[in-house]
């Protein structure tokens, strides 16, 4: 049975939360394609596949301090 969407999005929460990279790729499929638009801190680029994913999420947990996440 597939997971409901709210589902694998409280797993993605957690996941982030969590600092978890391989949790958090879990929650994605092998098809996924990521677009990101950029920051000064983190550049724009299109993340593909799980693989995409992960390195995006390296990205995020590498190059900036999160010092407060709670999801609405």
């Amino acid at each position: 049975m597939k997971n409901s969407a709210r589902e694998v999005v409280d797993k993605m929460f957690v996941a982030f939360a969590s600092g978890d990279v391989e949790k958090f790729a879990d929650t994605v499929s092998e098809d996924t394609v990521w677009i990101y638009h950029g920051t000064q801190i983190i550049p724009a680029g299109v993340f593909e596949k799980k693989e995409g994913v992960r390195t995006f999420f390296t990205n995020i947990m590498e190059r900036t301090e999160i010092i407060l996440f709670e999801p609405q």
